[in-house]
Formats: C-alpha cells, sequence, structure tokens
C-alpha cells in the first residue's frame, strides 16, 4: 500500500479510479465539496432560503392534508429532518420504502418519531421475489452497486407516492457536509444500468413490479406534477453527532453502529462485500465529508478507518443471513465473490449520454430541485 496517495485534505485515496490531485496533493472530491459549500454556505441568506422553501410549501400545500413528503428509514438524518419540516410548521406525510431488510431496530425507532410528532405513515413494499432476484443480479454482474437497486427505488417511490396524493414537494434528508462524496465508480446508477443488468443476470428478463424511474420520468414529474425535491439539510449547520444526542433525549431514539446501518442489507454490503470484494471502504468518503467541515479532525478519520465497521461476529452472522435470505447456497454466495470486478462501465447505461449532454441537463435538473447532485460535478473530471 506504500504506492497509495492519500489526499493532503481528506482521506481518499489514489485506488479510487476517478481521483485528481493538484500541485497541493488535495483531490477533485474535495474541491466537489467545495464548490457545493460556495453553492450553499451557510449564513443569514441560507435562513432566508430555507424558510422562503417554507413558506411556498405551506402556499401550495393549502386545502391538502400533506404539503410534503418525507422518506423515512429510521436513520438519523431522515429522522431529524422529519422533525425539522414539523418544527417549521409544514404537514408532513412520512413515506418508507420497505425492501425486505429492515432492521427491528429501524421499524422501532420509526415508529418512535412518527408516534411522538403526530406524522401519518405510508408504506410502500417491492415486491420481495422480484426484488430479491435484482440484488443477486447485481451480485452476479460483480458491480460494487450493489445497494443501488434500493437507493434507486427509494427516490422513485417517492415521487410517485408525490404524484398519487398531488404533493409537489419532496424533502430529502442528505446532506453533503456529513456525508461526503461516494466515487462514481463506488456507487453509480440510472434505470438503463438497471434494467440492463436485470436483462442480463435477472430469471424474468425484464422487471415488472420494481419502481420505474428513468430520467424522463424524473422531468415529466416536475412539469406535468411540479414535483420538486429539496435538501433541508444543506440550509442549515447540521452536527450529526449533536442530532443523535438530541433524537435519543427528545424521542427515545437508538442509535446504529455506523451510517446506513438500519438496514440488513446495507450493513452487510458496507462491512463485508465492498472490503471483502471489491477493497472498498465507504467509510472513507463519509468520514472525509465530516474531515472537510470540520465534524472530525483528519488524524481521528485516519484512526478510526483502522477499526472494523463491525465485530467480527456480526459480520459472520450478517453474511449468513444474507446468503440464507437471498436463498444462495455458500457454493453459489462463494463462486461470486470471486469473480472478476466490474464497475458500471462494463454494462450498458445512460451515463454516455448524461455526460454528452451534462450542462443542458443540470440546468433541465434544476426544475426539479434547486441542489443539483453533486454525482454531475463530478463528471465533469471524468
Amino acid at each position: 500500500m506504500s504506492d497509495v496517495t492519500l489526499c493532503s485534505k481528506c482521506i481518499l485515496d489514489s485506488s479510487i479510479p476517478s481521483i485528481r490531485f493538484d500541485s497541493q496533493g488535495v483531490c477533485n472530491y474535495c474541491k466537489i465539496q467545495d464548490r457545493m459549500a460556495e453553492q450553499h454556505p451557510l449564513n443569514a441568506d441560507s435562513e432566508k432560503k430555507l424558510h422562503g422553501f417554507v413558506q411556498q410549501i405551506k402556499k401550495d400545500g393549502k386545502r391538502k392534508p400533506y404539503d410534503c413528503i418525507v422518506g423515512v428509514s429510521g436513520g438519523v438524518d431522515s429522522s431529524y429532518v422529519l422533525h425539522l419540516t414539523k418544527k417549521l410548521g409544514l404537514r408532513p406525510l412520512a413515506v418508507h420504502m420497505d425492501n425486505g431488510w429492515d432492521s427491528e431496530l429501524a421499524v422501532s425507532n420509526i415508529k418512535k418519531i412518527i408516534t411522538k410528532l403526530g406524522v401519518d405513515l405510508h408504506t410502500v413494499v417491492l415486491n420481495w421475489e422480484e426484488f430479491k432476484d435484482l440484488q443477486i443480479s447485481f451480485l452476479k454482474a460483480s458491480v460494487p452497486d450493489t445497494e443501488m437497486p434500493t437507493d434507486f427505488a427509494i427516490e422513485a417511490v417517492l415521487f410517485k407516492v408525490a404524484a398519487q396524493k398531488k404533493i409537489s414537494y419532496i424533502i430529502s434528508g442528505q446532506s453533503f457536509r456529513t456525508e461526503g462524496k461516494v466515487p462514481i465508480y463506488w456507487n453509480y446508477g440510472d434505470w438503463k444500468y438497471i434494467t440492463s443488468i436485470y436483462r442480463l443476470f435477472g430469471k424474468k428478463k425484464k422487471l415488472k413490479s420494481y419502481p420505474k424511474f428513468s430520467l424522463f420520468d424524473r422531468f415529466y414529474s416536475a412539469i406535468v406534477h411540479r414535483t420538486k425535491s429539496i435538501r433541508f439539510l444543506y440550509y442549515i449547520n447540521y452536527n450529526k453527532k449533536e442530532v443523535q444526542t438530541f433524537l435519543e433525549k427528545e424521542f427515545g431514539w437508538t442509535n446504529y453502529v455506523a451510517k446506513h446501518y438500519e438496514s440488513i442489507y446495507t450493513r452487510f454490503h458496507h462491512a463485508y462485500l465492498l472490503p471483502r470484494k471489491f477493497n472498498i471502504d465507504l467509510r472513507k468518503a463519509y468520514f472525509s465529508g465530516e474531515v472537510r467541515f470540520h465534524q472530525m479532525t483528519r488524524e481521528e478519520a485516519l484512526k478510526e478507518i483502522k477499526k472494523l465497521p463491525l465485530s467480527q461476529d456480526q459480520i459472520e452472522k450478517d453474511k449468513e443471513y444474507v446468503i440464507k435470505k437471498l436463498g444462495l447456497s455458500s457454493e453459489e454466495f462463494e463462486k461470486i465473490m470471486v469473480l472478476p470486478s466490474k464497475t458500471f462501465m462494463d454494462y450498458p447505461s445512460y451515463f454516455p449520454f448524461i455526460k454528452r449532454f451534462l450542462k443542458p441537463i443540470k440546468f433541465v435538473y434544476r426544475l426539479v430541485s434547486p441542489n443539483v447532485p453533486a454525482t454531475f460535478h463530478e463528471m465533469e473530471y471524468l
């Protein structure tokens, strides 16, 4: 590992295919985050923008049962955003996408939050047999994006529920200051990519009940249904450790071992699959975000990254549980683990189209959200 170059500002390194370093040794992911911080500075104007959004949401939601949607997973970010929307006087509908992998702790946390806040919960349950087949397809494709079927479905479900219930705003729990930027070669997804992998490796070849959400569908939602997605955490001083303490005291919420571990499959994906098969540790991206915005020191991050994300015993238990729930034999799973590693670039996707027409797509995307995804900024470096 001596030939690996480490960013001089964060803890991302040259093992990432899309990373670039300037003459001071600062990586392009730090520059992406700096650009986003410039676009969304924390000052008096950011507070005004947030309250401007709130007033517009209230105005557009008059005489409706709900004026916005908040996706909830039981994790810290979505739980706090649900609290924040209520605090700001909004009338949210909590929406949860159940893909069959919720931990008992996640279910408990969601119940605690919505009960105390008095918020209605709408749950969309995916067809387990089809979704399981899609997850296995991604495993067989030998790409590190095995959580993309979940991430993609969550967004699709939120927009579809918004359209069904005529709700114009989706309030997102994402925060670039605490999440960092996960490199595109570690986590990419679009509708063509997902369907291509399923067509190659799935049993049925065509997805029937899985929620479709193409680039066209996104823009159709914006133009016809006038649905917008707004990331409230971009506009506030959001300290994750302080928020965790607040949620514990206010709601009896229980923290997880690590980020996104409210899902059993996500826990397995982060703690076992990515490190063992792809030599990827997503904590590098998450910790780097916190380092850049002074929520932990670089030295603390470098020390923390050397530790196991979970106990070895829990990692083995999760592995056994996931293999069994997916209906795979140990032999089938081990064959998947030794397949040559690939990336989204090895399969058909909309990536070439998006990269070629990035500027007009970014312009049109603002019809959907005032917060352009960091992935679009990353594409400018590829």
